[in-house]
């Protein structure tokens, strides 16, 4: 049964699963790949480590380093990015390289989070081979199918890592094989890809064997997987005969060179001060140049070198290239195909920030600046390829697209970022997301996408997660977050997960109950009194209190959203409201005591303001670093709705 998208967060459920006779191979040393008929070079591995979010991907490439001799002062040092670092996912792939008796294994991180998953997708089409990592308890889940489809479809023979399987609630009887096994067969794996051999790990104490039941093997290092991988994954292909070309995955920059390339050498050689030139995907020649400098990435640290072969993947300076595009000898007029993306699912709006409070914290406030940004993002610095901007009916506006809401809200968030680091201060409001549908060139009618969802829940919460689904049956509903609903609903115990599962005809819209919102009834600060008094005035109504998103001392102005009303209507209230200093108070418990309980407010982070949101979300550089200021609801916006922003796009896709 599928359930249609609700802007970013379309819900399915109810996936069969295919079942047939599990066949594994065993890993051994000596197993032989089929292997083109064009030459290979042997020295070199080209591998990417996929997985669903937090399987232990990145703990698995650390391990993969320190055995290869490098030092690392600390964990996840492929998480390069802050917001990497405190979310503890992985946004941006990187590519590091391992040497390992006589071999160079180039090894990939890369995101395990869907509304990233363009970066697999790219990043896919450099390498020879994968290593899947499931988690030993969830088994393998909806990103693992997404992963797995893309290997697939590239003809690429996955190489399987179960991990975490020091946990106590790992099940280790078989039950994760089978469940992996029935995957392969539902995505029409060939024979030769369902031959795939099985490891087991423990990322996080170090070490990888071929099985669990061999005591003698070491449990204190992955030289098993490195085996593995020199034995698995085949060598890649080599025509060093031929002219050079290189096509462009990953982009860096650095403050001495410039922009940094970082792709695979297709063919024939390259050393520092050849001559090349760029084209890109449609074949046209964009620039020529010198290549000033090369490096590789050991370990953490880039290194410089001064020639490279066909099947390594390198970083060249020298010239400005793009992702797609191809660097190559002036020889070459053709470029190298590139992988097609999926397309994007949601869109916002960015404008100007017109709030009443607008100006206070920001220093580039106009429509010209967000539009300049904008393009960076998606023309000039084009390493998020999942990302575009198109202009909206006015030119204070502008839809940008994406895979998912949170996607866009790491966006969000690094050019809020910019705003300390570059001294940018961005001022802007960003609409909440909606679906992007498309039409069917053969029967004209409108599409819209869907998902496939799992949800993990306890027995006794099942019914209310069956009923939140159901409400949404076949039908498109608002922009509302079912996850943050349904972990509430089953006290934080729930997991959801989705995958992107394609285009079906659209039919409607659904009404869905939501909660209201509470409203600035006037202009002022919030006082330390505004929990108080919302939790009295809730009382004596007797009904139950709603959520703050504020705290004592914030800004606020008639219209704007300050909380969630527990109720669907929503409630105009004065959070500026001062307790009388007289002392008509009795002293005490007793009643008219001037003594309170007062809650926590609830402080969202960006991403959530994202999915929650009916209204438009205003954003500054400053305030948010201490209370997430700029992530409050402006209702003020809501007159603009009809006029500036739309409810929904069509898009051909």
């Amino acid at each position: 049964m599928f359930l249609r998208r609700a802007a970013a967060s379309s819900l399915s459920f109810g996936r069969s699963r295919a079942h047939a006779t599990p066949r594994f191979l065993a890993p051994a040393a000596n197993h032989v790949m089929n292997m083109s008929t064009l030459p290979r070079n042997d020295r070199i591995r080209n591998v990417a480590i996929v997985a669903h979010v937090d399987h232990g991907k990145t703990t698995l490439v650390d391990q993969l380093l320190k055995h290869g001799g490098n030092m690392l002062s600390e964990d996840r040092v492929m998480d390069s990015i802050d917001l990497e670092r405190e979310r503890g996912i992985t946004i941006m792939s990187k590519c590091t390289r391992v040497e390992y008796e006589g071999r160079v294994l180039n090894i990939v991180d890369t995101p395990g989070h869907a509304d990233f998953g363009g970066e697999v997708e790219r990043i896919l089409s450099m390498v020879d081979g994968v290593v899947l990592v499931v988690d030993a308890t969830e088994g393998p889940m909806s990103q693992t199918k997404f992963v797995l489809t893309k290997a697939l479809n590239r003809g690429l023979k996955p190489l399987v890592v179960i991990n975490k399987v020091d946990r106590p609630t790992s099940r280790l009887g078989g039950e994760v094989e089978n469940e992996l096994f029935d995957m392969f067969v539902a995505l029409d794996a060939n024979d030769e890809q369902l031959e795939f051999p099985v490891l087991y790990a423990s990322a996080k104490q170090g070490w990888a064997v071929n099985s669990l039941e061999d005591d003698s093997e070491d449990r204190t290092t992955m030289k098993a997987l490195l085996d593995q991988i020199v034995d698995y994954v085949p060598a890649p292909e080599a025509e060093t005969d031929k002219p050079f070309s290189m096509a462009v995955t990953m982009l860096g920059h650095d403050p001495y060179v410039g922009r940094l390339a970082t792709g695979r050498v297709y063919t024939g050689r390259v050393k520092v001060g050849d001559n090349i030139h760029v084209v890109n995907r449609e074949g046209k020649k964009l620039e020529a140049g010198k290549v000033t400098k090369m490096f590789v990435t050991r370990g953490t640290t880039k290194s410089e070198i001064a020639d490279a072969e066909a099947g390594d993947i390198i970083t060249v300076a020298g010239v400005n290239a793009y992702v797609s595009d191809t660097i190559a000898n002036p020889e070459v007029l053709t470029s190298i195909p590139s992988p097609q993306l999926d397309p994007p699912t949601i869109s916002m709006t960015f404008g100007v920030n017109d709030s009443p409070i607008a100006g206070k914290e920001g220093k580039f406030l106009t429509s010209g600046h967000i539009k300049e940004r904008l393009q960076r993002e998606t023309e000039v610095k084009r390493n998020n390829v999942a990302v575009s901007v198109t202009t909206s009916e006015t030119s204070e506006a502008f839809n940008v697209h994406g895979r998912g809401e949170l996607q866009l809200a790491i966006l969000i968030e690094e050019m809020r970022r910019e705003g300390f680091v570059h001294c940018v201060l961005f001022e802007m409001c960003v609409s909440a997301p909606r679906v992007l549908f498309k039409q069917c060139p053969d029967t004209n009618q409108k599409l819209e996408p869907v998902e496939e969802v799992t949800v993990d829940v306890d027995q006794e919460f099942s019914g209310v997660v069956i009923d939140k689904l159901s409400t949404r049956g076949g039908e498109l509903v608002e922009f509302k977050d079912i996850q943050v609903s349904i972990k509430t609903d089953t006290r934080g115990s729930g997991i959801l997960n989705s995958i992107f599962y394609g285009y079906e005809k659209f039919q409607g819209l659904a009404s869905v109950p939501s909660k209201g919102k509470l409203i600035a009834s006037c202009n002022g600060k919030t006082t330390v009194t505004t929990q108080s008094y919302f939790e009295t005035w809730l009382a004596r109504k007797r009904t139950q209190r709603g959520e703050l998103f504020v705290k004592p001392g914030e800004d606020v102005y008639t219209g704007m959203v300050i909380g969630e009303h527990t109720r669907p209507t929503d409630l105009e209230v004065n959070p500026t409201k001062e307790k009388k200093l007289t002392n008509m108070r009795a002293a005490g418990n007793k009643a008219g005591s001037s003594s309170y309980h007062l809650s926590k407010s609830n402080v969202l982070a960006r991403d959530s303001f994202v999915k929650v949101m009916h209204q438009f979300v205003g954003e500054s550089p400053k305030a948010s670093v201490v209370y997430l200021y700029e992530s409050f609801i402006h209702q003020h916006y809501k007159r603009h709705s009809d006029s500036l922003f739309d409810s929904s796009d069509d898009v051909d896709v």
